[in-house]
């Protein structure tokens, strides 16, 4: 179930980030090639509208998609199974031992 969140998340990103790359920040972009930069003719303004809605929608889908994501994350069910794992851990890690040092009196 997380690795269909995981992909949808990263198509939305994808397609956010191509839909705003498109858009130009003063009013060009993909609008201005059809119309003009004043003059906005044969739909050229439905562009800007649809590119600005299709913006809001991705990144209401990714933040969404992000949150819904921390649900189909697998957890372990009792926390003792943390404690024991990690009790094996270090049971099971090597303690280097220090060189004994000869002492002269």
């Amino acid at each position: 179930m997380y690795t269909i969140f995981a992909i949808l998340i990263i198509i939305s990103s994808v397609l956010l980030v191509l839909v705003v790359l498109v858009q130009n920040p003063k009013g060009g972009g993909l609008s201005s090639s059809f119309g003009g930069g004043g003059n906005q003719i044969m739909g050229a303004k439905k562009t800007t509208d649809f590119l600005e809605k299709a913006t809001w929608t991705l990144a209401i889908a990714l933040i969404s998609l992000s949150l819904l994501s921390n649900f189909a994350i697998d957890r372990i069910s009792s926390e003792d199974n943390l404690n024991i794992k990690g009790q094996e851990q270090i049971d099971e890690a090597s303690v280097p031992s220090l060189p004994s040092i000869p002492f002269n009196e």
